[in-house]
Parts: C-alpha cells; sequence; structure tokens
C-alpha cells in the first residue's frame, strides 16, 4: 500500500467504512427465553425487569436510587423539575444540546460558562463568575466520559447554596478518584442510547440519594400521576419499557469490560499519536478513569500543517468516520443564541469547537483497527501541505 493519502486517489487504509460507533450489544441467545415471555405474558412495561435493572443500577453505582427512564434528556427534565429549580442555571456550552433544551423545557434560563481546555469539562472558576443573583443551580457535563471537576463544583454549590446536576450521558464506566460516577452531587442522570458503553436501546437513569427528589421523577415519569389518577404536578410520559429494561440488565454484565478495553485503545491511540506534531488530548486527572465513550483530539491547524476540517475530510478518504463534537457549540445553536453571554467569555469552548475531533471507539475494537486509524491520521499530516492546499483549490473552484 503506498503511503500517500487517499484523498490524492491512492488505495485507503480501509476497504470497508469504519464507523465512529459500533454497539456491543448482548448476545440475543441470552435474552430470548425473557423475550419470549414479554410476548407471552402481555407485560411489556412496568413489569419485573424495569424493577430488577434499577436494582442492579443501585448496587452497581451504590445509590439509594436509580430510576429508569425513557431517555437522558426526559430525566434531565424530570430533575429540574423535581429539584425546584428556578430562575438561571450555569452551564457549558460545549455539551450536546440535550443538556440545554431540557433546560428550556423546565423553564430555566442556561447561564454559559467556559470550560477547562485541558479537561473539557466545566472550569470551577470560570462557573462561579457565571453565577447570577438569580441562579439556583450549576450544571456540569462529564464530557466524553471524562469526569468534571466534582469535589471543587461541590465545595463551590456548598459554599454558594446552589444545587449541583451532573449530565452524565456518557458516564457509565467513568471513575471519580476510584469510586463511580453516580453518588455526587444532587443527581446523575445517565444515557442509554447505542452510542454509549451500557446499552438498553434508547433510555436513561437518574442516580441521587435525595429520597423526594427520586419519588417526583417516579411520579413524574407517569404523567405526574401517583397512582390515583390525579395529577400532583405536570409529568410527563418517560417510561422505560420491559425490552429495553432487559437488554440494559444484560448490558450492564458487560460494562466493567467494555469500560477496560476502551482504555486499552485510548492507550493505543495516545502512544501512536503521541508524537504527531499538532495533537493533543483530553486530559484525565489522576485517580479517575475516562469512560472514552468518545475519544476525541484536539488539532492545533499550525503544528499539524491543516485544520480539523481537512483532517476529516481526508479521514473520509480513508475510510475513518469522525464527528466534530460540538461544531456548533450550544451558544451558537440556532434555539439558544438568544442566551449567548456577551464579550469574550467562552474562549476554549470557541477552540474546542473548531479543533476537536472524535475518532472511532468501540467497547469491542481491535488493536488492528486503532493502529490502521492512527496510520492513516499519521500519513495525512505527512502531505498536511499537499492536501491544504488542494482542498484549498477544490473549495475556490466550487465558488
Amino acid at each position: 500500500m503506498s503511503d500517500q493519502p487517499a484523498i490524492f486517489g491512492n488505495e485507503p487504509v480501509f476497504k470497508n467504512k469504519i464507523h465512529i460507533v459500533k454497539p456491543r450489544l448482548p448476545a440475543f441467545d441470552d435474552l430470548s427465553q425473557d423475550v419470549s415471555g414479554l410476548f407471552q405474558s402481555g407485560m411489556v412495561t412496568k413489569g419485573q425487569h424495569l424493577r430488577a435493572f434499577e436494582k442492579a443500577v443501585e448496587e452497581h453505582l451504590r445509590v439509594k436510587h436509580a430510576i429508569a427512564v425513557s431517555s437522558c434528556t426526559t430525566g434531565l427534565m424530570l430533575t429540574y423539575q423535581g429539584l425546584g429549580l428556578r430562575g438561571d442555571v450555569v452551564v457549558p456550552s460545549f455539551t450536546f444540546m440535550a443538556t440545554i433544551s431540557s433546560m428550556i423545557w423546565a423553564g430555566l434560563r442556561p447561564v454559559f460558562a467556559d470550560v477547562d481546555l485541558a479537561s473539557t469539562t466545566l472550569d470551577p472558576v470560570a462557573a462561579e463568575a457565571a453565577i447570577t443573583p438569580e441562579t439556583s443551580a450549576i450544571v456540569a457535563v462529564h464530557n466524553f466520559g471524562n469526569p468534571a471537576k466534582i469535589d471543587e463544583l461541590e465545595k463551590l454549590c456548598d459554599r454558594r447554596g446552589l444545587k449541583l446536576i451532573f449530565d452524565a450521558a456518557h458516564g457509565f464506566g467513568a471513575l471519580y478518584q476510584g469510586v463511580l460516577v453516580g453518588p455526587q452531587g444532587d443527581a446523575n442522570i445517565y444515557s442509554l442510547s447505542p452510542t454509549k458503553l451500557l446499552i438498553a436501546g434508547e433510555g436513561g437513569i437518574v442516580a441521587t440519594n435525595n429520597d423526594d427528589l427520586a419519588e417526583k421523577i417516579r411520579i413524574g415519569r407517569e404523567y405526574g400521576n401517583d397512582g390515583n389518577y390525579d395529577s400532583l404536578f405536570a409529568g410527563i410520559n418517560a417510561r422505560m419499557a420491559e425490552f429495553n429494561a432487559l437488554m440494559g440488565l444484560h448490558s450492564l454484565r458487560l460494562l466493567e469490560d467494555a469500560a477496560r478495553r476502551r482504555s486499552e485503545i485510548a492507550a493505543l491511540y495516545h502512544e501512536q499519536l503521541a508524537e504527531v506534531p499538532g495533537i493533543d488530548f483530553q486530559q484525565v486527572e489522576a485517580g479517575n478513569r475516562n469512560s472514552y465513550k468518545d475519544f476525541s483530539i484536539v488539532v492545533d491547524p499550525e503544528a499539524f500543517g491543516m485544520c480539523r476540517d481537512d483532517l476529516a475530510t481526508a479521514l473520509e478518504a480513508e475510510n475513518v468516520d469522525t464527528r466534530k463534537y460540538y461544531e456548533p457549540p450550544a451558544h451558537r445553536q440556532t434555539a439558544y443564541r438568544q442566551y449567548a453571554p456577551s464579550g469574550d467569555v467562552l474562549p476554549n469552548t470557541e477552540v474546542l469547537a473548531t479543533r476537536s475531533l472524535s475518532l472511532p471507539m468501540w467497547s469491542h475494537m481491535d488493536d488492528d483497527i486503532a493502529l490502521g486509524i492512527c496510520r492513516a491520521v499519521k500519513r495525512i499530516q505527512a502531505s498536511a501541505g499537499e492536501i491544504r492546499m488542494a482542498l484549498g483549490q477544490a473549495t475556490a473552484a466550487s465558488i
């Protein structure tokens, strides 16, 4: 195989496309008997598998309550409502849109704060600077599975009398100072969609040690109906179906292996790409474990020789799928521009939005796949100037 990049018409590193994610699902044979029982009983929601799944997650996370819901988004909505949040909520803009959309649905105003450039998680100093007289909470994100700066944020919220919620969509498999992400703050809300380590098809978990919040979420996911057909408050339908709970229960048994394997692949990426000019990595604090829901690099265009977008284009020619998380960041999205802060208060967010690139990461990826992706990045960087020129000429010709 030629070492010239595929974007010049040479043979790509991979014959077939390497997708950004490839879910590791439980074997159907392990579920089949219980699935047959579902169809025979007709109990396809609010049954034994939901209860078993919630109990298993409570034991795994070592929390008092793990409430299964239809999605991480509905879990966030119900958590904001259940905690009685009002007014402003400090939140990073470098996050998935659902962190913010759930706030708007709950009648809250997002106040965007910057992230730490190295960890890509909420900067506690920036978060405190963003607090207003109307602030009721801080929402931090375990971004890409990297635990947020939990101790600093807990101390900040205790000092300022604020609630602390963690968007833990990427959190299953992550460790904070040797402890599973879950019992910290007022609540951690997880996603169980197919891009995650723990998969239920669709669904979410709200983990909390707050008895009152847990009860409100259980009622809230049932339209606000506590069983008397009298809505105590305006809830939603956020129930998790039995099949999803069953899949989640079996997927939970695979979680630790998935987390360990992703750490191995991440170490391989680090080893192979560490000497490539212009590539940096998300920093994980000592004592923590990143779940690596995504493995994201940061591309310095000057040192690498081309920008992040050109690298993504060149990798596509090598049959390597990538994602530009998060471009645009939330404060520049159409629905949330009205909340964008004035002035240059989100510089790290803006840098990451234009430089962060997620490479393929699976819970069962072979070393050869990761090595091939690294080889593709290296040969692209070796021809960066020529590729940049060729893409620039192609862009100019299309105008």
